[in-house]
């Protein structure tokens, strides 16, 4: 509760008093007020002072402003026994600074609750991939790591099959290793894909009763594979989840949309910076170019605002997606100083003809 707000003799400052009841400040401001270094990192102009139960923020008029509302947000959601983190005080001061609503109501939908813990989006990015879910038979979910695209789909798979809007869920990935190759490996063929697949059953173990997740597996409700057992079949009334499908090949990509069936819904994530693929396009990549324009198609396009993990992955991206930019910028100005000397050399030699004429 905003308590007095007083401008300075300066036009330009401002000073918002906000006296927080029936909240424990811990739970606000995080263990050692951790949160109030990530809001003054989100508005480095303003001062931020806590006695008690009350806060103070002062300096310009509109950071202050802004602060005081991302404050007022955070509040909110504890008491509405959300646990906050930095990365639900970063993504609400993106929200507020955008205008694109109450962070408290858009971060609010719980997809889904398992043992105490909720899953539910964290970002504006996020909100909105999971809202693409909900009205779209088909949603690619494009972002870099951390970003929450599997995750984020496979609740929405839970949620579904729990909601008995589906007979069953079905999860696959590409068997392709991370740039090494790990060779023959031992056991059946079962054990054999296991090691590609068990990030799929670590999701499903944290979402799910771990007790009811062998039996859901060996009665086929939920079924986990490689992308090679695809072919040739017709997926009726499941929600179908492909994973890291920035390793499959425009041909295999083809094969796996093609397995769709009536009252199924598929959810395709990956990220293209990260190609495994020995040689050849990426079917994620030609995909955006083929099926951009067909309704009931959507692309979530995530970014490393997104990024749900230590706040040190979000910088790593960028970093990485700086250098792909500035080495493609090099490479077209290489390729355009290649094709100019080409010309210059045709119209040197051109010119030369003619002199001897």
């Amino acid at each position: 509760m905003r308590i007095s707000e007083t401008p300075s003799s300066n036009e330009e400052l401002h000073t918002v008093e906000i006296e927080v009841d029936g909240v424990a400040m811990v739970r606000l401001l995080g263990p050692q007020d951790r949160f109030l270094t990530v809001i003054e990192g989100q508005y480095p102009t303003v001062d931020v002072l806590v006695r008690g139960n009350r806060i103070t923020i002062s300096g310009p008029a509109s950071a202050v402003t802004s602060a005081a509302t991302l404050l007022d947000e955070l509040v909110l959601m504890v008491r509405d026994g959300r646990e906050l983190g930095p990365i639900e005080v970063t993504s609400s001061a993106r929200i507020i600074d955008s205008r694109s609503g109450s962070p408290a109501e858009l971060l609010s939908q719980a997809i889904l609750t398992s043992r105490g813990k909720s899953v539910r989006p964290k970002t504006l990015g996020q909100k909105e991939y999971v809202d693409a879910i909900d009205l779209n038979t088909i949603v690619f979910g494009i972002g870099p790591a951390g970003t929450g695209k599997t995750y984020l789909a496979m609740a929405k798979a839970v949620q579904a099959l729990q909601r008995k809007e589906v007979d069953r869920i079905i999860l696959s990935r590409p068997a392709i290793e991370a740039g090494e190759r790990l060779g023959f490996l031992p056991g059946s063929l079962s054990d054999k894909i296991d090691p590609y697949l068990r990030p799929l059953y670590d999701a499903l173990n944290e979402m799910m009763d771990p007790e009811l997740v062998p039996k859901l597996l060996a009665a086929g409700t939920v079924e986990v594979a490689p992308l090679a057992y695809m072919r040739g079949r017709t997926l009726n009334n499941s929600f179908i989840v492909l994973d890291e499908a920035q390793n499959t090949t425009p041909e295999q990509m083809k094969m796996f949309l093609t397995r769709l069936g009536f009252g199924s819904k598929m959810v395709v994530t990956g990220d293209i910076t990260q190609v495994d693929l020995p040689a050849g396009a990426s079917g994620l990549q030609l995909v955006t170019r083929v099926l951009d324009s067909i309704d009931d198609i959507h692309f979530a396009r995530l970014t490393s605002a997104d990024v749900v993990r230590h706040n040190l992955v979000g910088q790593i991206v960028d970093a990485y997606t700086r250098f792909d930019e500035e080495r493609q910028r090099e490479r077209f100005e290489r390729e355009e100083a290649r094709i100019n000397n080409r010309t210059d050399d045709r119209g040197t030699n051109q010119a030369g003809r003619f002199g001897r004429s």
